[in-house]
């Protein structure tokens, strides 16, 4: 089921071309859910590009693996498992993002697919919206199974040392955050610039145009900054609130939201639905503002450099990181747990790592190691873990999720 729901490359785009001269066929219905001949097709279409061979029961597994979506899916809506539009338009961003880092451009991606970048976005909307319906039902089916230390032992005994996975070299890492802040400067500076855009569109020009030009959401700019319906709640509060408030046509005062400050255009409205477009600009701290972060951070490493204060202190009294109570651990937002695995790791961090053992830290370095943030950090290493054979006693986690999986 994981390599089916945890998929990256969207395999409703690969069926472009193998079946459009085809009829498809239903051939199971779950519910509201449609099993399609296409849907079997494009996922052994997907296996087969992987490098897999031709075999008739990777076929019947395929089909096993739709069906148990589809269940999941159609019992997810009977119990009013929610996902959010922003939770969709987050992962198609990163999926795209994704597909034109391995492609080289929109157009590359376009070209690839044969279709438009919104229609490109339509169908990741489907499949997504799928995906996150079937893991939170799985989610919610598991919660309550749990496996005891004798368990986990059995399942590890009963493995063939050729089954018994290499763990990764991993490392356990914590951090100092200083965030560059915007200056009051800046943001009056983001809302003078979104009145003049909203003057322009009251004077005749383009909403579409305007939002390909100067909106700082990719997700959306592509498409003229169109978000598609969404229903009343999927929205954050603020941007809902004024979204809702709109005629047809009418375009916003400016609203802030956690991602920046947005005008917002309604461009339909059915009952509790709405289609709007939106110019978005995201604050981005200046180069005085990054100076001051790093000087601070400058200071406080000089500080734990000369052992006035240890590095665990130092973290709760100046770190910006939410995480400081733990002592600022870096969280592996994929796993949740404490432990980064080397080859996943962006090139930035393997370079800064491979410098220093375990127990030193990084000197002040601007360093991204998430989606959005742009942080200054000191980084130590609490922890190496080289490349080994699983083993109970420094991989029973690891051990215990693969038992927990079986049962």
């Amino acid at each position: 089921m994981n390599r089916l729901l945890y998929i990256i490359v969207v395999v409703i785009f690969l069926s472009k071309d193998v079946f459009s001269q085809s009829i498809d066929r239903v051939e199971a219905i779950i519910g509201d859910e449609i099993l399609l001949t296409s849907d079997i097709e494009s996922q052994y279409l997907q296996y087969l590009l992987q490098g897999g061979t031709t075999s008739y029961n990777v076929r019947c597994e395929i089909i096993e693996d739709l069906l148990f979506q589809n269940l999941l899916i159609h019992q997810a809506k009977i119990d009013s498992i929610e996902v959010s539009s922003e939770e969709i338009s987050q992962e198609i961003n990163k999926r795209l993002l994704y597909f034109e880092g391995q492609l080289g451009s929109i157009k590359n991606v376009e070209d690839y697919f044969g279709k438009s970048m919104l229609d490109i976005e339509k169908d990741l909307k489907d499949v997504i919206k799928n995906q996150f319906y079937a893991q939170r039902m799985q989610s919610k089916i598991v919660s309550d199974i749990k496996v005891t230390p004798s368990e986990v032992k059995h399942s590890y005994d009963l493995l063939d040392s050729i089954d018994i996975p290499i763990i990764p070299t991993q490392f356990e890492l914590s951090q100092i955050i200083i965030k560059p802040k915007v200056s009051d400067k800046q943001r009056q500076e983001i809302k003078t610039s979104l009145n003049k855009l909203r003057e322009r569109v009251y004077n005749g020009e383009s909403f579409n145009v305007l939002a390909t030009l100067y909106s700082d959401d990719e997700a959306s700019s592509t498409r003229g900054g169109e978000l598609g319906f969404v229903n009343r709640g999927d929205l954050l509060p603020n941007f809902e609130r004024a979204a809702f408030r709109l005629k047809e046509g009418e375009v916003s005062q400016i609203v802030e939201t956690k991602y920046g400050f947005h005008i917002i255009k309604l461009i339909e409205r059915r009952g509790e639905q709405i289609n709007v477009r939106h110019i978005l600009i995201k604050p981005t701290p200046d180069t005085e503002a990054n100076l001051v972060a790093l000087n601070k951070l400058d200071e406080v490493f000089n500080e734990i450099k000369s052992g006035t204060i240890s590095f665990e202190d130092a973290v709760i009294k100046y770190s910006e990181d939410p995480n400081k109570s733990n002592g600022g651990l870096f969280i592996n937002p994929i796993t949740m747990s404490t432990l980064h695995p080397y080859d996943d790791m962006p090139i930035s961090l393997k370079f800064l790592l491979d410098d220093i053992v375990v127990g030193e830290f990084t000197s002040p370095t601007n360093i991204q190691l998430a989606e959005g943030d742009d942080f200054y950090r000191i980084i130590k290493i609490n922890k190496r873990i080289d490349s080994h054979q699983a083993n109970l006693v420094d991989d029973f986690t690891i051990i215990k999720d693969f038992t927990l999986n079986l049962k």
